[in-house]
């Protein structure tokens, strides 16, 4: 068996990530900091045969999340597959609001920063050293597409934050190059699970197993936006009734 880690795993794209990788053989490790939304996650999974296991962790907390992913390479083997694609909860947007481009601070974007940018370095250098020495390994990064492929500037502090995590990985994928390790951006401009057909998890799941497969892309861009999309500026799983 080989072995996926999802690093900020949910309901949606986690989930069904998880799911189609596990129809193809995959056992999966499922890191967030939620232990009851992991844990429906991995029974759902472990129903398809594959030993799907939850291992909580903040990765804004580099000790814990080090530690889950040793746990999840204990428990299930070397990690073959990386994909990181945090997403805050209403209580960071709180803590850590959105921050139009005119308004953009030094302490808005320090938040944005640790989630994003520090908490991928963090997960992709605990796995990348096996994956070269092994000579095989994916990584996978998502992020909004504001990230660079569109422009966002209602919500720039976190863009500064993801901006800098795709260009780290597109200039990741560069360097290796020949060394059997694989590594891509996924920039997500969609409202997951709420717009057409390129929104729905399945489909956007189908199009991470393509990029594992192929492995030719430093970047997937999937755009399937609202032409209202900056006045929504949130998906509604962000928007409190």
């Amino acid at each position: 068996m080989s072995t996926l880690a999802i690093v900020g795993a949910g309901p949606q794209l986690g989930h069904a990530i998880g799911r189609r990788f596990a129809a193809e053989g995959f056992d999966v490790a499922l890191i967030a900091r939620s232990r009851t939304t992991l844990q429906a996650v991995a029974d759902d999974l472990s129903d398809t045969g594959v030993r799907a296991e939850a291992f909580p962790a903040d990765v804004t907390d580099r000790p814990a999340l080090h530690a889950a992913l040793t746990a999840a390479e204990e428990r299930l083997g070397p990690i073959d597959i990386l994909e990181y694609s945090p997403a805050p909860s209403l209580a960071d947007l709180r803590g850590a609001p959105l921050v139009e481009a005119t308004k953009v601070t030094v302490d808005s974007v320090l938040a944005q920063l640790d989630l994003y940018l520090l908490g991928g370095v963090a997960a992709v250098q605990h796995v990348l050293p096996g994956m070269l020495e092994r000579g095989n390994g994916t990584i996978l990064v998502s992020s909004g597409a504001g990230s660079g492929p569109v422009i966002a500037p209602h919500v720039a502090n976190v863009q500064i934050a993801t901006g800098g995590m795709r260009n780290w990985i597109l200039n990741l994928h560069a360097a290796l190059s020949g060394t059997g390790v694989y590594a891509a951006h996924v920039a997500i401009a969609a409202f997951i699970g709420q717009g057409g057909h390129d929104s729905q998890p399945q489909t956007m799941a189908d199009a991470y197993w393509r990029l594992h497969t192929e492995r030719t892309e430093a970047e997937l861009v999937i755009e399937d936006l609202p032409e209202n999309f900056r006045e929504r500026v949130l998906a509604d799983k962000f928007v409190e009734s």
